[in-house]
């Protein structure tokens, strides 16, 4: 099996821009986030060595969930500046390196990694990389998710049996657990009155919300089905919001995202412009592209590197 390295754009420049000190070029143009992004991105390279590489990122355009429901994450602060700056510079960054992206307009970066993984995981083994727990629903016996602890310089992987661990379901109850619960991120409601715990004990009876809402009858604690039905109608909203597409008509090969193909010579340019020096040093120090990185060596030393 080819393994296949997805990164959630937004979700790890988000991370990178919050965890990383506040820094700038001479000019004052911010660069935390941008330097945390490609920290990340290496660090994912030379920890997996994966075949293919894939970023997915979210597009300015309203979503499908906004569509919906129009308080959809409308309590999220407006992001700053400094980090909006600095998206662009980062795309053009991988433009330099020859390191593809995809974009969906109306779907989040979520469906986009969605979509990824049912159309490659049959046949290959998928490493996603992001901050949001949500797409942890993606997990199976080929898909791993992988969420940074501190910062981003600790990670961990989750595979089935850890999502269990962590949230009490397997990755497929994942939305339906967030729909009965609620996700205050997300800013939707879920079962006012109901927490984790009782999710996980009506799941492990139910199996899926479409189940627990046919079948109320059989919950045996009254506060709780009656809770179950006077929210039905919020429990069916969070599960169709929570679900992440599976069925994007991607059009893309993955050929084109095969990290033999990154421009390393392309990277080194970008790290100069913006001075970090240090992530030019961690890029050579790469297994995966130390060939690239001898003939870059070689031609710097005849005095013909760009």
């Amino acid at each position: 099996m080819s393994k296949v390295l997805v990164i959630d754009g937004n979700a790890i420049v988000h991370r990178a821009f919050y965890a990383m000190p506040s820094f700038t070029t001479k000019d004052g143009f911010p660069t935390n986030a941008i330097y945390g992004f490609f920290s990340m991105l290496i660090k994912s390279l030379d920890n997996y060595k994966p075949e293919y590489l894939i970023i997915a990122f979210d597009t300015p355009e309203p979503t499908f969930r906004d569509k919906i429901y129009k308080e959809y994450r409308t309590q999220r602060p407006e992001p700053k500046q400094e980090l909006k700056q600095q998206f662009e510079p980062i795309k053009s960054g991988l433009k330099h390196a020859n390191i593809g992206y995809i974009e969906f307009p109306g779907y989040e970066a979520d469906d986009i990694i969605g979509s990824l993984t049912a159309k490659l995981s049959k046949d290959n083994k998928i490493i996603v990389v992001t901050g949001d727990k949500d797409i942890l629903q993606l997990v199976n016996e080929n898909t791993v998710v992988v969420l940074p602890k501190i910062g981003l310089s600790k990670t961990e992987e989750f595979n089935p049996d850890k999502v269990r661990s962590l949230l009490g379901v397997k990755p497929e109850m994942v939305a339906d657990y967030k729909a009965i619960a609620g996700d205050q991120s997300d800013n939707y409601k879920g079962a006012a009155g109901i927490g984790p715990k009782t999710a996980v004990e009506l799941l492990s009876q139910f199996k899926t919300v479409e189940n627990l809402l046919s079948n109320t009858d059989q919950i045996k604690n009254e506060r709780i089905r009656k809770i179950i039905e006077q929210n039905k109608d919020n429990i069916l909203l969070g599960k169709q919001l929570s679900v992440i597409k599976k069925d994007l008509k991607l059009d893309f090969s993955l050929n084109k995202f095969n990290t033999k193909d990154i421009n390393v010579a392309g990277l080194i340019n970008f790290f100069e412009q913006y001075s970090m020096k240090s992530l030019i040093k961690r890029l050579k120090s790469l297994s995966i592209i130390n060939q690239q990185t001898a003939k870059i060596e070689s031609k710097e030393q005849q005095g013909s590197l760009f």
